[in-house]
Protein backbone atom coordinates (compact mmCIF):
# COMPACT_ATOMS: atom_id res chain seq x y z
CA UNK A 1 0.00 0.00 0.00
CA UNK A 2 2.83 2.41 0.94
CA UNK A 3 4.67 1.74 -2.33
CA UNK A 4 1.62 2.73 -4.37
CA UNK A 5 1.19 5.87 -2.27
CA UNK A 6 4.81 6.99 -2.76
CA UNK A 7 4.64 6.07 -6.44
CA UNK A 8 1.60 8.32 -6.92
CA UNK A 9 3.20 11.07 -4.83
CA UNK A 10 6.23 11.04 -7.12
CA UNK A 11 4.18 10.80 -10.31
CA UNK A 12 1.68 13.52 -9.50
CA UNK A 13 3.55 15.89 -7.19
CA UNK A 14 7.32 15.46 -7.43
CA UNK A 15 7.75 14.91 -11.17
CA UNK A 16 6.88 18.46 -12.34
CA UNK A 17 9.24 20.17 -9.88
CA UNK A 18 12.29 21.81 -11.44
CA UNK A 19 15.10 20.40 -9.31
CA UNK A 20 18.81 21.07 -9.50
CA UNK A 21 21.81 20.69 -7.22
CA UNK A 22 20.63 23.81 -5.35
CA UNK A 23 17.55 25.97 -5.26
CA UNK A 24 13.87 26.10 -4.47
CA UNK A 25 12.95 22.91 -6.35
CA UNK A 26 15.24 20.76 -4.23
CA UNK A 27 14.00 22.35 -0.99
CA UNK A 28 10.38 21.93 -2.10
CA UNK A 29 11.03 18.25 -2.81
CA UNK A 30 12.59 17.73 0.63
CA UNK A 31 9.65 19.47 2.34
CA UNK A 32 7.20 17.17 0.57
CA UNK A 33 9.17 14.14 1.77
CA UNK A 34 9.27 15.64 5.27
CA UNK A 35 5.47 15.81 5.29
CA UNK A 36 5.54 12.02 4.90
CA UNK A 37 8.29 11.60 7.49
CA UNK A 38 8.39 14.41 10.07
CA UNK A 39 11.65 13.01 11.48
CA UNK A 40 13.47 13.92 8.26
CA UNK A 41 15.99 16.66 9.01
CA UNK A 42 16.59 19.18 6.21
CA UNK A 43 20.12 20.53 6.42
CA UNK A 44 21.99 23.21 4.49
CA UNK A 45 25.57 24.05 3.49
CA UNK A 46 26.37 27.61 2.45
CA UNK A 47 27.58 28.72 -0.97
CA UNK A 48 31.37 28.96 -1.10
CA UNK A 49 31.96 26.38 1.62
CA UNK A 50 35.01 24.28 0.74
CA UNK A 51 34.29 20.55 0.70
CA UNK A 52 37.49 18.65 -0.06
CA UNK A 53 38.61 19.80 -3.54
CA UNK A 54 35.24 21.41 -4.34
CA UNK A 55 33.22 24.43 -3.29
CA UNK A 56 29.47 24.66 -2.84
CA UNK A 57 28.32 26.52 -5.97
CA UNK A 58 26.11 29.56 -6.25
CA UNK A 59 22.42 28.83 -5.79
CA UNK A 60 20.45 28.80 -9.04
CA UNK A 61 17.03 30.41 -9.16
CA UNK A 62 14.92 30.07 -12.32
CA UNK A 63 11.62 31.89 -12.89
CA UNK A 64 11.01 31.67 -16.61
CA UNK A 65 12.70 31.00 -19.95
CA UNK A 66 11.50 31.06 -23.54
CA UNK A 67 12.36 31.82 -27.17
CA UNK A 68 10.16 34.17 -29.22
CA UNK A 69 10.07 34.25 -33.00
CA UNK A 70 9.62 37.44 -35.10
CA UNK A 71 5.85 37.24 -34.52
CA UNK A 72 6.30 37.04 -30.71
CA UNK A 73 5.26 33.40 -30.74
CA UNK A 74 6.98 31.17 -28.18
CA UNK A 75 8.74 28.36 -30.01
CA UNK A 76 10.31 26.88 -26.86
CA UNK A 77 8.82 27.44 -23.41
CA UNK A 78 10.44 26.33 -20.14
CA UNK A 79 7.06 26.44 -18.38
CA UNK A 80 5.70 23.68 -20.62
CA UNK A 81 8.54 21.31 -19.65
CA UNK A 82 11.45 22.26 -17.43
CA UNK A 83 13.74 19.99 -19.46
CA UNK A 84 13.49 22.63 -22.20
CA UNK A 85 16.11 24.72 -20.37
CA UNK A 86 19.74 23.74 -19.79
CA UNK A 87 20.08 23.51 -16.02
CA UNK A 88 21.95 26.38 -14.37
CA UNK A 89 21.58 28.58 -17.47
CA UNK A 90 22.75 32.11 -16.76
CA UNK A 91 20.37 35.05 -17.28
CA UNK A 92 19.89 36.15 -20.90
CA UNK A 93 17.82 38.75 -22.75
CA UNK A 94 18.97 39.20 -26.32
CA UNK A 95 18.13 38.93 -30.00
CA UNK A 96 19.88 36.25 -32.00
CA UNK A 97 19.87 34.98 -35.58
CA UNK A 98 18.62 31.50 -36.43
CA UNK A 99 22.04 29.98 -37.17
CA UNK A 100 23.42 31.16 -33.84
CA UNK A 101 20.29 30.07 -32.02
CA UNK A 102 20.47 26.53 -33.40
CA UNK A 103 23.90 26.13 -31.79
CA UNK A 104 22.19 26.70 -28.44
CA UNK A 105 19.39 24.16 -28.97
CA UNK A 106 20.21 20.57 -27.97
CA UNK A 107 18.42 17.45 -29.22
CA UNK A 108 18.89 13.67 -29.44
CA UNK A 109 18.70 12.84 -33.17
CA UNK A 110 18.47 9.10 -32.53
CA UNK A 111 15.43 9.74 -30.29
CA UNK A 112 13.51 12.33 -32.34
CA UNK A 113 10.58 12.57 -29.89
CA UNK A 114 12.75 13.01 -26.76
CA UNK A 115 13.74 16.23 -25.00
CA UNK A 116 17.26 15.71 -23.61
CA UNK A 117 18.42 16.80 -20.16
CA UNK A 118 21.49 19.05 -20.12
CA UNK A 119 23.06 21.11 -17.37
CA UNK A 120 26.05 23.36 -16.79
CA UNK A 121 26.63 23.58 -13.06
CA UNK A 122 30.20 24.87 -13.01
CA UNK A 123 30.59 26.69 -16.32
CA UNK A 124 28.69 29.86 -17.13
CA UNK A 125 26.57 29.16 -20.21
CA UNK A 126 22.99 28.90 -21.40
CA UNK A 127 20.95 26.78 -23.74
CA UNK A 128 17.64 25.15 -24.56
CA UNK A 129 16.58 21.57 -25.27
CA UNK A 130 13.81 20.24 -27.46
CA UNK A 131 12.89 17.22 -29.56
CA UNK A 132 14.76 16.71 -32.78
CA UNK A 133 11.40 16.71 -34.60
CA UNK A 134 10.74 20.20 -33.25
CA UNK A 135 14.21 21.44 -34.18
CA UNK A 136 13.69 20.24 -37.76
CA UNK A 137 10.42 22.19 -37.92
CA UNK A 138 12.25 25.33 -36.77
CA UNK A 139 14.77 24.80 -39.55
CA UNK A 140 11.98 24.36 -42.06
CA UNK A 141 9.75 27.25 -40.95
CA UNK A 142 12.31 30.03 -40.52
CA UNK A 143 15.03 31.67 -42.58
CA UNK A 144 18.66 31.88 -41.51
CA UNK A 145 18.49 35.67 -41.17
CA UNK A 146 15.36 35.63 -38.99
CA UNK A 147 15.86 37.05 -35.52
CA UNK A 148 14.62 35.47 -32.30
CA UNK A 149 14.38 36.88 -28.81
CA UNK A 150 15.88 34.74 -26.06
CA UNK A 151 14.77 35.34 -22.47
CA UNK A 152 16.11 33.44 -19.47
CA UNK A 153 14.92 34.93 -16.20
CA UNK A 154 17.38 33.23 -13.87
CA UNK A 155 19.70 34.25 -11.07
CA UNK A 156 22.93 32.86 -9.65
CA UNK A 157 23.25 34.07 -6.08
CA UNK A 158 24.82 33.30 -2.76
CA UNK A 159 22.66 30.69 -1.10
CA UNK A 160 23.00 27.10 0.02
CA UNK A 161 22.90 23.45 -0.90
CA UNK A 162 20.18 21.42 0.85
CA UNK A 163 19.82 17.74 1.69
CA UNK A 164 17.67 15.48 3.86
CA UNK A 165 18.67 12.92 6.47
CA UNK A 166 16.59 10.45 8.47
CA UNK A 167 17.81 7.89 10.99
CA UNK A 168 15.91 4.73 11.91
CA UNK A 169 17.47 3.64 15.20
CA UNK A 170 18.52 0.04 15.68
CA UNK A 171 19.83 -2.05 18.55
CA UNK A 172 23.42 -1.47 17.44
CA UNK A 173 25.27 1.77 16.76
CA UNK A 174 26.56 0.15 13.59
CA UNK A 175 24.85 1.68 10.59
CA UNK A 176 23.68 0.82 7.11
CA UNK A 177 23.66 3.86 4.81
CA UNK A 178 20.95 4.18 2.14
CA UNK A 179 21.59 7.01 -0.30
CA UNK A 180 19.54 8.42 -3.16
CA UNK A 181 19.57 11.74 -4.98
CA UNK A 182 17.11 14.58 -5.60
CA UNK A 183 18.62 16.90 -8.18
CA UNK A 184 17.20 15.96 -11.60
CA UNK A 185 14.08 17.61 -13.04
CA UNK A 186 11.14 15.72 -14.53
CA UNK A 187 12.62 12.25 -14.88
CA UNK A 188 11.14 9.15 -13.31
CA UNK A 189 13.70 6.35 -13.30
CA UNK A 190 16.93 8.30 -13.09
CA UNK A 191 15.54 10.64 -10.47
CA UNK A 192 12.40 9.59 -8.62
CA UNK A 193 12.61 5.79 -8.48
CA UNK A 194 15.34 6.00 -5.83
CA UNK A 195 13.37 8.33 -3.51
CA UNK A 196 10.22 6.20 -3.99
CA UNK A 197 12.07 3.06 -2.89
CA UNK A 198 13.84 4.92 -0.07
CA UNK A 199 10.54 6.22 1.31
CA UNK A 200 9.04 2.73 1.08
CA UNK A 201 12.05 1.31 2.95
CA UNK A 202 11.76 3.95 5.68
CA UNK A 203 8.09 3.10 6.17
CA UNK A 204 8.87 -0.62 6.29
CA UNK A 205 11.82 -0.52 8.70
CA UNK A 206 10.24 2.06 11.01
CA UNK A 207 7.78 -0.69 11.93
CA UNK A 208 10.52 -3.25 12.68
CA UNK A 209 12.90 -3.91 15.54
CA UNK A 210 16.17 -3.33 13.73
CA UNK A 211 19.46 -4.93 14.73
CA UNK A 212 21.42 -2.11 13.13
CA UNK A 213 20.73 1.59 12.67
CA UNK A 214 19.61 2.71 9.20
CA UNK A 215 20.65 6.13 7.91
CA UNK A 216 18.75 7.44 4.88
CA UNK A 217 19.99 10.46 2.94
CA UNK A 218 18.38 12.40 0.09
CA UNK A 219 21.12 14.46 -1.54
CA UNK A 220 22.03 16.25 -4.76
CA UNK A 221 24.25 13.96 -6.82
CA UNK A 222 28.06 14.39 -6.73
CA UNK A 223 28.42 17.75 -4.95
CA UNK A 224 25.80 16.63 -2.40
CA UNK A 225 27.59 13.40 -1.54
CA UNK A 226 30.98 15.17 -1.45
CA UNK A 227 29.55 17.79 0.90
CA UNK A 228 27.82 15.19 3.06
CA UNK A 229 30.98 13.08 3.37
CA UNK A 230 33.07 16.17 4.14
CA UNK A 231 30.72 17.06 6.98
CA UNK A 232 30.26 13.53 8.37
CA UNK A 233 33.35 11.50 7.43
CA UNK A 234 34.50 10.61 10.94
CA UNK A 235 31.04 9.43 11.97
CA UNK A 236 30.56 7.48 8.73
CA UNK A 237 33.90 5.70 9.00
CA UNK A 238 33.24 4.82 12.63
CA UNK A 239 29.70 3.50 12.23
CA UNK A 240 28.85 2.47 8.65
CA UNK A 241 29.45 -1.22 7.92
CA UNK A 242 27.85 -1.10 4.47
CA UNK A 243 25.41 0.78 2.35
CA UNK A 244 23.33 0.95 -0.80
CA UNK A 245 22.87 3.60 -3.46
CA UNK A 246 19.41 3.51 -5.05
CA UNK A 247 19.13 4.83 -8.59
CA UNK A 248 17.27 3.82 -11.79
CA UNK A 249 15.51 1.15 -9.77
CA UNK A 250 11.92 1.47 -11.00
CA UNK A 251 11.64 -0.09 -14.46
CA UNK A 252 10.78 -3.72 -15.23
CA UNK A 253 13.99 -4.57 -17.04
CA UNK A 254 16.79 -6.77 -15.83
CA UNK A 255 18.02 -6.38 -12.27
CA UNK A 256 21.55 -5.05 -12.11
CA UNK A 257 24.08 -3.62 -9.70
CA UNK A 258 27.53 -2.14 -9.28
CA UNK A 259 29.64 -3.58 -6.49
CA UNK A 260 32.23 -1.60 -4.56
CA UNK A 261 35.60 -1.15 -6.24
CA UNK A 262 37.07 -4.45 -4.96
CA UNK A 263 33.75 -6.29 -5.07
CA UNK A 264 34.17 -7.88 -1.65
CA UNK A 265 32.41 -5.61 0.84
CA UNK A 266 29.71 -6.89 3.15
CA UNK A 267 27.09 -4.86 1.26
CA UNK A 268 28.28 -6.53 -1.97
CA UNK A 269 27.93 -9.95 -0.38
CA UNK A 270 24.49 -9.16 1.06
CA UNK A 271 23.22 -8.02 -2.35
CA UNK A 272 24.59 -11.06 -4.18
CA UNK A 273 23.08 -13.30 -1.51
CA UNK A 274 19.75 -11.51 -2.07
CA UNK A 275 19.75 -12.27 -5.80
CA UNK A 276 20.55 -15.92 -5.07
CA UNK A 277 17.91 -16.27 -2.36
CA UNK A 278 15.29 -14.79 -4.68
CA UNK A 279 16.58 -16.79 -7.66
CA UNK A 280 16.93 -13.62 -9.74
CA UNK A 281 19.25 -13.32 -12.72
CA UNK A 282 21.20 -10.10 -12.53
CA UNK A 283 23.92 -8.16 -14.30
CA UNK A 284 26.95 -6.70 -12.55
CA UNK A 285 28.45 -3.53 -14.00
CA UNK A 286 32.20 -3.02 -13.41
CA UNK A 287 33.24 -0.25 -11.06
CA UNK A 288 35.18 1.30 -13.94
CA UNK A 289 31.78 2.29 -15.41
CA UNK A 290 30.77 4.16 -12.23
CA UNK A 291 28.85 7.36 -12.72
CA UNK A 292 26.88 8.14 -9.57
CA UNK A 293 27.66 8.65 -5.90
CA UNK A 294 29.36 5.28 -5.51
CA UNK A 295 32.34 7.27 -6.87
CA UNK A 296 32.44 9.43 -3.76
CA UNK A 297 31.66 6.89 -1.03
CA UNK A 298 34.28 4.44 -2.33
CA UNK A 299 36.97 7.09 -2.88
CA UNK A 300 40.43 6.59 -1.30
CA UNK A 301 40.47 7.83 2.27
CA UNK A 302 36.68 7.73 2.41
CA UNK A 303 36.23 4.00 1.76
CA UNK A 304 32.58 3.78 2.81
CA UNK A 305 31.44 0.49 1.21
CA UNK A 306 28.36 1.57 -0.75
CA UNK A 307 26.94 -0.82 -3.35
CA UNK A 308 24.68 0.45 -6.15
CA UNK A 309 21.34 -1.24 -6.88
CA UNK A 310 19.68 -0.64 -10.27
CA UNK A 311 17.18 -2.14 -12.62
CA UNK A 312 18.56 -0.45 -15.75
CA UNK A 313 21.91 1.17 -15.07
CA UNK A 314 22.28 4.89 -15.62
CA UNK A 315 23.55 5.48 -19.15
CA UNK A 316 22.45 1.92 -19.86
CA UNK A 317 18.95 2.55 -21.22
CA UNK A 318 17.85 4.61 -24.19
CA UNK A 319 15.48 6.87 -22.24
CA UNK A 320 18.23 7.98 -19.83
CA UNK A 321 18.43 11.76 -19.32
CA UNK A 322 15.48 12.47 -21.60
CA UNK A 323 11.78 13.23 -21.34
CA UNK A 324 11.12 9.58 -22.26
CA UNK A 325 12.25 8.63 -18.75
CA UNK A 326 8.69 8.87 -17.48
CA UNK A 327 6.10 6.93 -15.50
CA UNK A 328 5.37 4.70 -18.46
CA UNK A 329 8.89 3.38 -18.01
CA UNK A 330 8.69 3.36 -14.21
CA UNK A 331 5.88 1.13 -12.99
CA UNK A 332 4.56 0.02 -9.62
CA UNK A 333 5.64 -3.53 -10.50
CA UNK A 334 9.15 -2.29 -11.29
CA UNK A 335 9.34 -0.28 -8.06
CA UNK A 336 8.15 -3.28 -6.03
CA UNK A 337 10.87 -5.40 -7.60
CA UNK A 338 13.54 -2.86 -6.71
CA UNK A 339 12.12 -2.44 -3.22
CA UNK A 340 12.20 -6.19 -2.54
CA UNK A 341 15.85 -6.42 -3.54
CA UNK A 342 16.89 -3.44 -1.41
CA UNK A 343 14.78 -4.54 1.57
CA UNK A 344 16.16 -8.09 1.54
CA UNK A 345 19.77 -6.93 1.14
CA UNK A 346 19.34 -4.60 4.13
CA UNK A 347 17.79 -7.40 6.21
CA UNK A 348 20.64 -9.77 5.34
CA UNK A 349 23.25 -7.15 6.18
CA UNK A 350 21.49 -6.37 9.46
CA UNK A 351 21.94 -9.97 10.60
CA UNK A 352 25.68 -10.03 9.95
CA UNK A 353 27.90 -9.70 13.01
CA UNK A 354 30.73 -7.41 11.88
CA UNK A 355 33.07 -6.62 14.79
CA UNK A 356 34.95 -3.34 14.91
CA UNK A 357 37.77 -2.62 17.33
CA UNK A 358 37.32 0.33 19.65
CA UNK A 359 41.06 0.99 19.91
CA UNK A 360 43.91 1.89 17.62
CA UNK A 361 46.82 -0.54 17.91
CA UNK A 362 46.75 -3.58 20.15
CA UNK A 363 44.76 -3.04 23.38
CA UNK A 364 46.23 -3.97 26.75
CA UNK A 365 44.61 -7.28 27.74
CA UNK A 366 46.31 -7.79 31.09
CA UNK A 367 44.61 -4.83 32.76
CA UNK A 368 41.32 -6.44 31.76
CA UNK A 369 42.48 -9.79 33.17
CA UNK A 370 42.32 -11.32 29.69
CA UNK A 371 45.97 -12.28 29.47
CA UNK A 372 47.43 -15.80 29.75
CA UNK A 373 46.06 -17.97 32.51
CA UNK A 374 42.87 -15.94 32.91
CA UNK A 375 40.59 -17.47 30.29
CA UNK A 376 39.96 -21.10 29.43
CA UNK A 377 37.85 -23.26 27.19
CA UNK A 378 39.21 -22.47 23.74
CA UNK A 379 39.63 -25.90 22.24
CA UNK A 380 41.90 -27.00 25.11
CA UNK A 381 44.77 -24.84 23.89
CA UNK A 382 47.45 -23.41 26.16
CA UNK A 383 46.68 -20.14 27.88
CA UNK A 384 49.16 -18.20 25.71
CA UNK A 385 47.29 -19.44 22.64
CA UNK A 386 44.03 -18.30 24.20
CA UNK A 387 45.51 -14.80 24.44
CA UNK A 388 46.73 -15.01 20.88
CA UNK A 389 43.27 -16.06 19.77
CA UNK A 390 41.89 -12.84 21.25
CA UNK A 391 44.57 -10.81 19.55
CA UNK A 392 44.07 -12.64 16.26
CA UNK A 393 40.37 -11.86 16.44
CA UNK A 394 41.07 -8.18 17.15
CA UNK A 395 43.43 -7.96 14.16
CA UNK A 396 40.55 -8.79 11.85
CA UNK A 397 37.99 -6.64 13.69
CA UNK A 398 38.27 -3.75 11.27
CA UNK A 399 34.60 -3.40 10.36
CA UNK A 400 35.05 -5.29 7.10
CA UNK A 401 34.74 -8.90 8.26
CA UNK A 402 31.85 -10.98 9.59
CA UNK A 403 32.30 -13.60 12.31
CA UNK A 404 32.32 -16.20 9.54
CA UNK A 405 35.18 -14.39 7.82
CA UNK A 406 37.18 -14.00 11.01
CA UNK A 407 36.66 -17.68 11.85
CA UNK A 408 38.33 -18.61 8.55
CA UNK A 409 41.17 -16.11 8.92
CA UNK A 410 42.15 -17.19 12.45
CA UNK A 411 41.45 -20.88 11.73
CA UNK A 412 39.05 -21.53 14.57
CA UNK A 413 35.64 -23.14 14.55
CA UNK A 414 32.78 -20.69 14.35
CA UNK A 415 31.51 -21.69 17.81
CA UNK A 416 34.86 -20.75 19.38
CA UNK A 417 35.06 -17.54 17.36
CA UNK A 418 31.63 -16.65 18.70
CA UNK A 419 32.87 -17.20 22.27
CA UNK A 420 35.77 -14.83 21.66
CA UNK A 421 33.39 -12.27 20.22
CA UNK A 422 31.24 -12.38 23.36
CA UNK A 423 34.25 -11.99 25.66
CA UNK A 424 35.64 -9.02 23.71
CA UNK A 425 32.20 -7.41 23.48
CA UNK A 426 31.67 -7.85 27.23
CA UNK A 427 34.98 -6.09 27.87
CA UNK A 428 34.08 -3.23 25.45
CA UNK A 429 37.00 -3.97 23.15
CA UNK A 430 34.78 -4.21 20.07
CA UNK A 431 31.41 -2.92 18.99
Amino acid sequence: MEIKHYYNLAKNTLLPICRSITGKGTVKTLKIIKKEFPNLKIKHIATGKKVFDWKIPMEWEINDAYILDKNNKKIIDFKKNNLHLVGYSCPVSQKIKLNDLLKKIYTVPQLPKAIPYHHSYYKKKWGFCTTDEHKQKILKNYKKNDFFKVVINSKLKKGRLSYGELVVKGKSSQEILISTYICHPSMANNELSGPIVSMSLIKYFQKKKNLKTLRFIFIPETIGSIAYISKNLKKLKQNVIGGFLLSCIGDERRHSCMLTKYGNSQSDKALIETYKVKNIKYKTYPFLLRGSDERQFNSPGVDIPVTSIFRSSYNGYKEYHTSLDDFKLVTIKGIKGGFEIAKTAIKILQKKIIPNSRYLCEPMLSKRKLHEGKITGFYNRKDINNTLNLLHFLQYSDGNNTLEDISKYIKLKYSLTLQIYKILKKNSLIY
